[in-house]
């Protein structure tokens, strides 16, 4: 037996909740299988101290069953267009057994995804629509223990991080740093031709690299090594510098996630004083969406004389004159 709930979490309405730990939103009741459920949602940083910017999304048994009840808990966010988004980054399913081991009261991710990539692609008028789907298998089961969280990363991270088997380094404005050649060929289309292909690169024991920040090639190869970044206070002051140099180094290497995640932060930190390098990071790298999003930016009313007299944006005009007729266009001059 199956049934689905749709919830619909208001995001305008969490921040309150957010600067508060641990604090989350449940959904009604209803009932799948015989046994009453609920979802329970710790909107984005309600636990930054553990989980960062990241939505956490649980199931809960709230009925007392007498036997076990094997269970398959998915959830999907809605897309803009009403249709659901089946990406793996915004769609997840897993099984599970309740009740649950002692201690554990719901099961489900604790980083579903991030609150800027909602708000940023999903969110309608303050609101993102998470379908939540539970399918009661049946039979009765002994509960089991869970399945271990993937270490994948860790273990990758590791092996960067003591240079075992390094057959590859990069030298970046004299810093030295070691790699390994079928870990960036896997990660990267242009590493792989680089490495393994027929350039010279691919017999050179070391390769030195030009025009790049150092600290910002560590990032990426971090990134690389483990799918994930450092927290944005870790990533020097302003962070938003940082984001610019990654995206000009995921455009380079064709890391279309690391492209991605860039262009959401360069659009969270967006400002009167920022928007000018933004919008130039959007144009160079291809970032339309980001381009769009500094354009209506710059056209509110409240923003329109602010920015245009920073040194950032006179200087972008006059770089990229197409800019001036998109923001005519915006403001229906």
């Amino acid at each position: 037996m199956a049934g689905f709930l749709e919830f619909k979490l208001d995001l305008s309405r969490t921040k309150d909740l957010a600067a508060g730990a641990g604090e989350f939103v449940s959904s009604v009741d209803f009932s799948v299988g015989g046994q009453v459920w609920k979802i329970n949602c710790y909107p984005p940083g309600s636990r930054r101290e553990k989980y960062g910017d990241h939505l956490s999304i649980y199931l809960q048994l709230v009925s007392k069953p007498p036997k076990s009840v094997k269970v398959i808990f998915e959830v999907f966010v809605m897309r803009r267009d009403g249709k659901p988004c089946l990406s793996h980054f915004y769609s997840r399913r897993c099984m599970q057994v309740y009740p649950l081991p002692d201690g554990f009261k719901e099961w489900g991710w604790h980083r579903f995804t991030t609150g800027s990539d909602l708000k940023f692609f999903y969110m309608v008028d303050g609101v993102v629509t998470l379908v939540c789907g539970v399918i009661v298998v049946g039979g009765e089961y002994e509960p089991v223990s869970s399945v271990p969280h993937s270490d994948l990363a860790s273990h990758l991270g590791g092996l960067l991080d003591c240079t075992a088997g390094s057959d590859v380094s990069f030298v970046v404005n004299g810093e030295t740093f070691p790699a390994h050649r079928a870990v960036l060929a896997a990660r990267s289309p242009v590493f792989k031709a680089q490495l393994l292909g027929s350039m010279a690169d691919a017999k050179m024991p070391s390769i030195t690299l030009h025009d790049m920040d150092p600290a910002a090639f560590k990032v990426l190869l971090r990134f690389m090594y483990t799918d994930s970044l450092p927290g944005d206070d870790e990533l020097g002051f302003p962070p938003c510098e940082m984001f610019q140099d990654l995206l000009a180094l995921a455009d380079r290497y064709a890391l279309d996630r690391l492209k991605f995640i860039c262009a959401n932060k360069l659009w969270e930190y967006v400002s009167t004083d920022t928007v000018g390098a933004a919008l130039h990071c959007a144009e160079m790298y291809n970032c339309p969406e980001l381009k769009r999003n500094c354009i209506a930016f710059v056209a509110k009313e409240e923003n329109v004389k602010k920015t245009l007299l920073t040194d950032w944006f006179l200087l972008l005009v006059q770089k990229i004159l197409s800019i001036i007729a998109e923001l005519r266009k915006k403001l229906g001059v």
